[in-house]
């Protein structure tokens, strides 16, 4: 009698292991997505706002953005760890999937075949499989909400907000200034190798990829400058052969020679994904230019004084 009784709470406990190791699993899984996407963007705000404006974001919000999801996403991947505060984390990332897929669907003719990625070492191109992807972690967001105690202590979770927003304050200061002043190598070879040097006047490096459309965009934008006496330089960061066709599509024929020092350039001057630029003076670094649409690199460039 006393064992067919116990049977029901034995599968109830059963049933409540099941959920307890699936909210776990799930609650980790997700964590560890934003964690790394919102650690990402609060280290690096200015390769996540390259990011963001190559994915339709308007440019003069892109470093907003950044740090804005940055400290969104850590904070979702924080309080996903922690069992009180879990549904909130859960919520928070379920929120911010909902809106992503949301905006890549409203761009997604534009988008579509695209590389566009929280991470910047995985390639994912804008396309059905993408919203799979993205679907997947919705639902382990959502696992990870339910089967778990309700939320609370608003104040400690605030604490952990402010936590993450300082950081990401630190972060951003120096990752501003993490390129101020950087020696520039002395010389770098040209196409035809000949020596260009980099000790004196004023120099731009533009490094681009020539299958890159906006990329293209790019160069077509900085050969209708004025450069007036600043050497420009442009260096392919894949497929060189393809160097002298892009430069002829972007009208930069004839603006400066190409450089196949890709090695040299990018040890100093440190970027994610092309376009990217660096402007040196006497040897010196004065600024790294990564936006390229709207009025940048032309606002910058002017007020450094190296266009007119």
């Amino acid at each position: 009698m006393s064992a067919v009784s116990s049977e029901p709470y034995a599968r109830l406990n059963e049933q409540q292991g099941w959920r307890i190791v699936l909210n776990w699993t799930a609650a980790i899984l997700i964590s560890a997505v934003f964690l790394v996407a919102g650690l990402w963007k609060v280290t690096d705000p200015s390769g996540a706002a390259v990011r963001l404006a190559q994915a339709k974001v308007p440019e003069s919000l892109s470093l907003a953005a950044a740090m804005g999801l940055g400290i969104a996403e850590t904070l979702a991947g924080v309080l996903l760890l922690v069992p009180r505060f879990r549904r909130w984390g859960a919520l928070i990332g379920s929120l911010l999937l909902v809106a992503f897929m949301v905006f890549i669907g409203i761009h997604y003719a534009e988008l579509r075949g695209a590389e566009c990625s929280c991470f910047p070492w995985l390639k994912r191109a804008v396309g059905p499989g993408f919203f799979v992807g993205d679907g997947i972690m919705l639902l382990l967001a959502v696992s990870a909400g339910i089967w778990t105690e309700k939320s609370q202590g608003l104040r400690p979770a605030a604490v952990i907000l402010g936590a993450v927003a300082v950081f990401a304050v630190v972060s951003y200061g120096v990752n501003s200034t993490r390129h101020t002043g950087t020696k520039a190598p002395d010389s770098i070879k040209a196409e035809d190798g000949t020596s260009i040097s980099l000790r004196e006047g004023k120099t731009f490096v533009y490094f681009f990829n020539p299958q890159c459309l906006h990329c293209l965009e790019a160069g077509r934008k900085l050969a209708a400058l004025n450069w007036g006496n600043t050497r420009f330089v442009a260096v392919p960061t894949e497929n060189p052969q393809f160097a002298g066709w892009f430069m002829g599509k972007a009208g930069l024929t004839g603006k400066g020679p190409v450089s196949r020092d890709l090695d040299a350039l990018r040890k100093p001057f440190p970027f994610d994904l092309p376009p990217a630029g660096v402007a040196i003076q006497d040897g010196y670094e004065k600024a790294m230019l990564l936006q390229f649409e709207e009025k940048e690199p032309a606002a910058t460039l002017k007020r450094l004084g190296f266009i007119y």
